[in-house]
């Protein structure tokens, strides 16, 4: 079936940046920035519905499922940018939320023509990262109707998976495809047609919440710190001091040995905390599924 691409908000011309050509730099930067803010608000607009997502995807993770993010160009790249990020960020597994773009790693870098027109690829490429009624897919299209991503969402609901459509066009395909919606409608782009610029602001910032939101309900995260961060590196080994000696108190210097002795951030804080060796304080942690929280409240 050919759609009527033009009639997308997504594709619209936007009458607020019709002449941005002739603008000033400064008047340019102004008419974008305006752009950018008009992405935050419709993000802000679907918190409900960010929020029923975060909670369903938890509930997956927790039972030993995988989160992930199927797309295309801008969308696709936007989904393995997240899924990269979280396990230097929260020691995730990297089976645990991964992301698949239309076309393969290539075209994270290189256009792959027609990549996104393979409804069939977005089913095998599922497949092939052995995909199965346990996890939760996301479906990230800012014009809601790429064949690779609804491929996906059908192959996933299928099997019975979690399916949440994320897109920037009210009443997409994609939103009538998914088990869940979220639909920042972000309108017509600066820029004729560039989705990278509001809807994919709109998308980074959706899937920020989404990510970082499932991981706060599974316990790594404690108050607003990175307790699982791993200290590979100077910066991070800095953060993971940082972090033990805000919660218990300590020095520095003597949060950083504490750290060498418990092997990582959590079991340094509840060795400290509820004066246990590494052994004890490893399993009071496992006890509880890693929750720095519910360790120290026993």
């Amino acid at each position: 079936m050919i759609e009527n691409l033009a009639a997308l908000t997504t594709e619209a011309r936007n009458p607020a940046t019709a002449d941005l050509d002739s603008r000033s730099t400064a008047d340019l930067v102004r008419a974008l920035h305006a752009c950018d803010q008009e992405a935050v608000d419709a993000v802000g607009r679907e918190s409900e519905r960010i929020a029923a997502a975060i909670d369903a995807i938890a509930l997956r993770l927790e039972r030993g499922g995988r989160l992930f993010y199927s797309g295309a160009g801008t969308s696709g790249r936007l989904g393995v940018l997240d899924a990269s990020e979280c396990p230097p960020t929260y020691n995730t597994p990297p089976e645990m939320v991964q992301g698949l773009i239309a076309g393969g790693d290539h075209a994270l870098r290189h256009p792959v023509e027609g990549a996104e027109d393979d409804e069939t690829q977005g089913r095998r490429d599922l497949e092939t990262h052995g995909f199965s009624a346990n996890d939760v897919l996301v479906g990230i299209a800012a014009s809601g109707r790429t064949p690779y991503v609804l491929g996906g969402i059908a192959y996933a609901r299928a099997l019975g998976a979690l399916t949440i459509g994320l897109s920037c066009v009210a009443g997409s395909r994609l939103a009538q495809a998914a088990e869940l919606e979220i639909t920042p409608v972000t309108g017509p782009e600066a820029v004729t047609g560039s989705t990278r610029m509001k809807a994919g602001t709109a998308t980074k910032l959706v899937l920020n919440m989404l990510s970082t939101g499932a991981l706060v309900r599974l316990g790594y995260v404690y108050g607003n710190l990175m307790v699982n961060v791993q200290p590979t590196n100077a910066k991070l080994r800095d953060r993971a001091a940082r972090i033990v000696s805000t919660v218990t108190g300590l020095e520095t210097a003597a949060a950083s040995t504490l750290i060498e002795q418990a092997g990582s951030v959590k079991t340094a804080i509840v060795m400290h905390q509820l004066q246990l060796d590494r052994a004890a304080a490893e399993d009071r942690l496992r006890e509880v599924g890693g929750s720095l929280r519910r360790a120290l409240r026993q």
